[in-house]
């Protein structure tokens, strides 16, 4: 198993490192028609990387995946393709048109996931790059420290803020999905930034506590696997709003396993260029078609998690 997701990050590697094409802006048939044609394999091979009996042929299947999105990603003007039809994996485009994420994951039969993705970044002078982004979750000694996309703290992006103060570089805040193991799962707070050189760090000593505590390059969630937790920019609020987290019962402090929302919510409004932490922040969860469980941690009946 280890061999095997070791050559498939080779491959990845091998596929993106040092891409960099004269890109088009403006599609002609022939590109739209060849992007078209690799959507569509994309997305067969998608369906049965996420429909292999086993881990082996997962693998084998993602291997495949990867060799034709980068292909497809070399053909001109792919910046500008929405590949909408790919339902498995995220693709988030910058609110500032300047890259793009594609990120995705496999679950694997022990409970357990591997996450992959690749940036693709539309350049000044009009050339495309790519960044492969390599899961290095398994070696992280401290969440908290700054990464390259050489190993990355892995997850499934669904939302793209950027944030800029007094005409310095931006940098991004992204909000995604990690999934842990078949006890628990895990939110994230990422902060992407690009150095001199146009390269990919993520983690930014940006994201401030209360007084007191230290400041943190990104924030990680972790809670009980069949509840949810709302984790999204608020633009009613304006700030990123997200569940408080507490343990079923106080004998339960520390492990994770067992934490859900208490009903209460706090959230990082943008100051300065920098996330403050608000706490206790009124606001209205609103029904979402994928919480389908729920477990109130201050209901003290609650053994379990309980179906909403």
């Amino acid at each position: 198993m280890m061999k095997a997701l070791k050559a498939l990050v080779i491959l990845f590697i091998l596929c993106c490192a040092g891409t960099k094409l004269s890109a088009q802006h403006t599609f002609n048939l022939s590109n739209v028609s060849k992007l078209k044609t690799y959507q569509d394999s994309l997305q067969r091979i998608s369906e049965a990387t996420y429909n292999a009996s086993n881990d082996q042929e997962q693998l084998l299947a993602n291997a495949k995946f990867i060799k034709t999105l980068v292909a497809a990603l070399k053909t001109p003007a792919s910046f500008n393709y929405s590949f909408d039809s790919l339902k498995r994996i995220s693709i988030m485009k910058s609110p500032d048109n300047s890259f793009r994420i594609f990120s995705w994951y496999l679950p694997h039969e022990d409970g357990t996931y591997r996450f992959f993705g690749s940036i693709q970044m539309q350049t000044k002078d009009g050339s495309l790059k790519m960044f492969p982004l390599i899961d290095d979750t398994e070696n992280f000694k401290d969440v908290n420290q700054i990464t390259s996309n050489k190993n990355w703290y892995g997850a499934r992006y669904y939302q793209i803020i950027p944030i800029a103060s007094n005409g310095r570089q931006p940098y991004y805040i992204l909000l995604g999905w990690k999934g842990k193991n078949a006890k628990s799962s895990k939110k994230i707070i990422e902060v992407l930034s690009f150095d001199k050189t146009n390269q990919p760090v993520f983690g930014k000593a940006v994201i401030d506590g209360l007084k007191g505590q230290a400041t943190k390059n990104r924030v990680v969630f972790e809670y009980n696997k069949l509840n949810t937790m709302t984790l999204n920019l608020d633009k009613t609020v304006g700030m990123i709003v997200f569940d408080h987290l507490a343990p079923l019962s106080p004998e339960m402090e520390g492990n994770f396993e067992f934490y859900a929302s208490d009903l209460s919510f706090d959230a990082y409004k943008v100051t300065g260029g920098r996330l403050k932490l608000v706490e206790n922040v009124e606001m209205k969860n609103e029904p979402n078609a994928n919480d389908e469980y729920y477990a109130d941690p201050k209901d003290k009946k609650n053994k379990a998690p309980k179906k909403f």
